[in-house]
């Protein structure tokens, strides 16, 4: 087999990836600007629910020691909610912004 193929099937993979962590991202920005507050909590909700699969499926797997059955699992969910914080950093973030325009508008409001 070529090696060349290889490089644009990966090259492939990871442009539609790029797409969809972007798309996410957008996604999560959009869905933290609505009025209500727990739309943009959905997707760290998903994140933290895929994670806790994660640590199910470990858990169930037998024939370690405890001590290393909850070191691995402590690492897999720190791992599986990365995407977690990041998600909720973009929506504190977009929260604390919408806030701050909130009170410039009252303010100017006040003024005129």
């Amino acid at each position: 087999m070529n090696s060349s193929g290889n490089v644009y099937t990966d090259l492939t993979r990871i442009i539609i990836l790029i797409f969809i962590i972007g798309g996410g991202i957008a996604l999560q920005i959009f869905l933290s600007r609505s009025k209500s507050k727990w739309p943009g909590l959905i997707l760290p909700f998903l994140c933290v629910i895929y994670s806790l699969l994660g640590i199910f499926s470990i858990a169930a797997f037998g024939g370690t020691s405890m001590l290393s059955t909850i070191g691995l699992i402590l690492v897999v969910f720190l791992l599986m909610n990365i995407p977690t914080a990041i998600l909720l950093a973009i929506y504190f973030t977009v929260r604390e912004r919408k806030r701050k325009n909130k009170e410039i508008d009252k303010m100017n409001i006040k003024d005129l």
